[in-house]
């Protein structure tokens, strides 16, 4: 009997085991728990935050890497190219959750069901261009997963601005709209027109900094927008590192079709290449108005190498 009393004792006086977990802020957990709780509201009228799970053990997930931009960075190229990787599950459709409200409202159960079935050992990846310069997207993203891996393909800002003009342009030709000339949005009264919106989303140091409050330097890699096109294989094996998959894109996956101009992709001995609306001829721009783009971005650029401690070969 006196030994059934001491071991009563002992086993209310043990101290409770719980499981481990990372150590995070505090304030920071304080501040997402609150959005976090409000977005899982509107999974259901039952406020069940559900999984949709196939036969086969694969079932859709929030993401763990988002592609966030920019646009016409090379996010398409970047994303078919990733996708080579067996451990990669990625949505086919630009979701744009965390920028659009009407999407945003319809909270993280809607965001799931958006996401490719995948197995627990892939990861799955958004892209959606916009996220890198709307100025809501760092946070939202933040409290949804304070750990995401992030991905920012950028190329050349004054390219950037061209092949921006470029796509707007032949989204009016094929709507048989007239569009006005680049001239037209690049200058006004005779100078550069910086309220022109292609070129504030080349300012790539202002919307850095808005990410960088959320997320540190270490979990945002930036992808050479401009070396993916000439030479993708070494920039794909540094996103496989970041993303500590396993080394399984070669060299070998990667042909250069001389009809288009770019890399194509092979896989499993199947080719394919990127829509034909990749890699369009930009439009002619004298070479004042190229120089004046220069020039504009040479300041945006220095804050913006001083900001990744990274420089790339821009103009």
């Amino acid at each position: 009997m006196a030994a059934f009393l001491l071991g009563a004792v002992l086993l209310i006086v043990q101290p409770q085991i719980v499981p481990s977990r990372p150590a995070i802020n505090s304030k920071a957990e304080t501040s997402s728990q609150p959005v976090q709780r409000e977005l899982l509201k509107k999974t259901s009228p039952k406020n069940d935050f559900k999984e949709n799970i196939h036969s086969n053990g694969s079932c859709q997930q929030l993401p763990q890497t988002i592609i966030i931009g920019v646009r016409k960075g090379g996010t398409r190229a970047l994303l078919e190219m990733l996708s080579l990787h067996p451990d990669i599950a990625a949505a086919e459709s630009e979701v744009h959750f965390f920028d659009w409200e009407d999407h945003y409202r319809n909270g993280l159960q809607w965001y799931m069901n958006q996401m490719p079935f995948s197995y627990p050992h892939q990861i799955t990846v958004e892209k959606t261009p916009a996220y890198f310069t709307s100025p809501k997207v760092p946070e939202r993203v933040y409290n949804m997963n304070q750990s995401m891996r992030l991905l920012l393909i950028l190329r050349d800002p004054s390219e950037r601005v061209l092949s921006d003009y470029t796509q707007v342009f032949y989204n009016h030709m094929q709507k048989h709209k007239p569009y006005p000339s680049i001239e037209q949005f690049l200058v006004k009264d005779g100078e550069l027109n910086v309220d022109y919106k292609a070129i504030n989303r080349s300012l790539y140091y202002i919307h850095m900094q808005n990410w960088l409050k959320y997320f540190p330097l270490d979990h945002i890699h930036i992808v050479d927008g401009d070396k993916l096109i000439k030479d993708p294989f070494p920039e794909i094996e540094k996103v496989e590192r970041f993303l500590k998959l396993s080394p399984q894109i070669n060299a070998s996956n990667f042909y250069f079709n001389k009809t288009k101009g770019f890399y194509c992709l092979r896989d499993s001995g199947r080719e394919r290449c990127l829509h034909e609306s990749k890699g369009r001829a930009h439009p002619q721009v004298d070479t004042w108005l190229l120089q004046k783009l220069h020039e504009y971005f040479h300041e945006p650029n220095k804050k913006f190498f001083e900001l990744v401690g990274r420089t790339f070969d821009w103009h």
